[in-house]
């Protein structure tokens, strides 16, 4: 049976709620530029991953995978979506064939550096209801992690 919500879980569920409606707003700003551009909104994150890797970090498939929260067999679909589009190179690793390396092009660059004007913009006028929310739950009362790696999703809380 479950527990009926307590009366001081109100307030915590509700900075939660609210930050989900400041992050889902920005989501659906970003999957209407990525579709005003002409891609979907998975090829928009693929180009901005690779193009925002750091220095010395192999863009590969599985790197990709990572960091789309994807399945390595989508990430590969998804960049030969890509690279028919003109917004990446898929190139296999000369010791390993099993390896591919993914990098922007030219016209990915431009089509990124359109889309990254624009969320900037809208980043700016969204940005004090996304940060309102997120100082309500990591305030005082809040949950502070001192672990950024350290995720619910990771220990199995999501489930």
């Amino acid at each position: 049976m479950a527990k009926k919500l307590q009366l001081e879980d109100r307030p915590r569920l509700r900075n939660l709620a609210e930050f989900r409606y400041e992050l889902r707003r920005f989501l659906q700003f970003s999957e209407g530029c990525a579709a005003e551009a002409g891609l979907h909104p998975q090829q928009h994150q693929l180009l901005l991953q690779l193009a925002g890797a750091p220095d010395g970090v192999e863009t590969t498939v599985s790197y990709a995978a990572e960091r789309l929260g994807l399945r390595h067999h989508t990430v590969v679909e998804l960049s030969k979506r890509c690279e028919e589009a003109g917004l990446i190179h898929r190139n296999e690793d000369l010791n390993d064939r099993r390896r591919i390396q993914l990098q922007v092009t030219a016209k990915g660059h431009r089509v990124l550096r359109v889309l990254s004007e624009a969320h900037a913009r809208e980043l700016y006028e969204l940005a004090p209801g996304l940060i309102g929310a997120l100082s309500l739950i990591c305030g005082p009362n809040g949950h502070r992690r001192s672990d950024r790696r350290s995720t619910a999703a990771a220990r199995g809380d999501c489930k």
